[in-house]
């Protein structure tokens, strides 16, 4: 028995079957080949078309399929998804634009304006934030820019809901969806409906709740005909890419940390206590085992510009290197990269930075001794950075890291860059062999029933590699980075 895990990301989407009995999986697919487009008619917006993500599903099937796997053969879905993008369908179930999606940052203005008219108070004590660049905050963009559209919207989701509703025809979103679009009440334990009330919409156009982890609704005839899963198979398992990662490496309990390095970079470390920092700089959701009786909070820091500046450097400073290549060739550098730093902070606008975007910066160029090697080293130690820049703020929420758990993929697949963070954040790292669409593979099985607990999910997952921190590189590290901090806070102050 398989389960089928469906990883919706903004560059591809992919798909794999976990064999649930060993724990193993035994089949993935990734479409598109290439990276997936987003259309951006303007700076600082960003919008895929959802059916986009559908056909690419599709064909992630279609290739697991030919590869002899029988679809026959699930016995659940789960599903994790780009976070806090908006889809909103009309009264026939289609969606009535494209997807704005997680990295816009259109509505930043609109979220300011909330959280001073809703009050900074009531914000940090209810929703634990500001309502931001979310969900929420993306619909009143459209309510007041887009009014024709607006008015057709029968239902508002996230992109995971959608394609739920696409196997299923049953719209629901989570309660740990709720949170992430900013419509979560964590001192009354229900829906934020204050937050729909402030930006006039109604409450009617938010879907019903289903259980981040347990059945949510059940495969259709058009789904069996299509893909040839039999109609009736739970979908059991939904979060957001950020909580699922969390949750793919059995980051369940208070005090762990996960982190993530893809196009965007991520820290998240689960909490019990609901605590806000007074900047908004970090997130607060529910985390996917979230109860009343047993409070669960993920704590996210999020950084734009991580893994898309490795790939623009690679694009325009190396395109005839491989990212290994890269790696190797940065590791020739010294640490500190002799003087040179890299801002990265050139996606968009950062939360981390207050919702400002200052765009990407080199600095320090000597001309005569720095070459390429510099670029490649300064610019992994700055993504690094730009980690601990965060961190530093969910350390004074009560979150220390003495262990960082990741998977290997991206980013952490760089030894240069997983020894710079181990070293200036004095934590170890450690390294599991999973990913986004096996955690929800996994935490399907989990919901459904096949697995009776999450130890007994987890029980296969083991740690593949470790990297400590660095001794040797810690003062070159410590003084590259106040460098780095001190350009950082002189572009702030501008």
């Amino acid at each position: 028995m398989y389960s089928l895990g469906i990883d919706i990301g903004s560059s591809s989407v992919k798909v794999s079957l976990l064999d649930i009995q060993s724990g193993k999986c035994v089949a993935t697919a990734t479409n598109p080949k290439t990276e997936a487009p987003i259309t951006a008619l303007r700076k600082g917006w960003a919008e895929q078309s959802p059916d986009m993500w559908w056909i690419q599903i599709l064909g992630g099937i279609a290739d697991i399929t030919a590869a002899g796997y029988s679809m026959y053969e699930v016995g659940c879905i789960g599903i994790t998804y780009q976070m806090h993008g908006l889809v909103a369908v009309g009264a026939d179930g289609k969606p009535v634009r494209d997807s704005i999606i997680w990295c816009d940052s259109r509505s930043v203005e609109l979220g300011r304006e909330a959280f001073e008219a809703i009050g900074p108070d009531k914000c940090l004590d209810r929703l634990l934030g500001s309502p931001g660049n979310f969900t929420a905050s993306k619909l009143a963009w459209v309510k007041r820019n887009e009014p024709e559209v607006f008015s057709r919207i029968k239902y508002f989701m996230l992109p995971g809901d959608y394609i739920a509703y696409k196997l299923s025809g049953k719209i629901a979103t989570t309660e740990t969806g709720l949170s992430e679009q900013t419509l979560w009440d964590f001192k009354k334990g229900c829906r934020a409906d204050f937050v729909a009330d402030y930006y006039g919409f109604s409450p009617d156009l938010i879907p019903s709740t289903v259980p981040s982890i347990g059945v949510q609704a059940v495969t259709n005839a058009d789904t069996q005909a299509l893909l040839g899963i039999p109609e009736g198979t739970p979908i059991s398992y939904r979060a957001g890419d950020q909580p699922n990662n969390a949750f793919s490496l059995n980051v369940l309990r208070p005090g762990e940390i996960a982190a993530t390095g893809g196009t965007s970079g991520v820290v998240y470390g689960v909490t019990d206590i609901p605590k806000a920092d007074p900047y908004s700089r970090v997130n607060t959701f529910l985390h996917v085992n979230h109860t009343s009786e047993a409070p669960r909070l993920g704590v996210l820091l999020c950084i734009n510009g991580t893994g898309i500046l490795n790939s623009w450097i690679r694009r325009n400073v190396c395109p005839e290197l491989s990212y290994p290549q890269m790696n190797e060739l940065a590791a020739t550098a010294p640490a500190g990269s002799d003087g040179l730093t890299i801002l990265p902070f050139g996606n968009g606008a950062e939360r981390v930075l207050e919702g400002r975007s200052v765009g990407a910066a080199l600095g320090g160029v000597d001309l005569v001794r720095h070459s390429r090697v510099h670029i490649l080293r300064a610019t992994q130690e700055g993504i690094a950075f730009s980690f601990l820049y965060g961190i530093d703020v969910m350390r004074g929420l009560g979150l220390n890291p003495a262990v960082i758990r990741a998977g290997r993929a991206n980013l952490f697949l760089s030894p240069l860059f997983r020894r710079t963070l181990a070293t200036v954040c004095g934590s170890t790292i450690e390294l599991l062999d999973t990913d986004g669409s096996l955690g929800a593979a996994r935490g399907a099985a989990l919901g459904a029933g096949y697995y009776k607990t999450p130890e007994e999910a987890f029980s296969t997952l083991v740690v593949v590699g470790r990297e400590e921190p660095d001794p040797s590189w810690k003062a070159a590290l410590d003084e590259a980075y106040s460098r780095w901090k001190n350009n950082l806070e002189s572009i702030l102050n501008q």
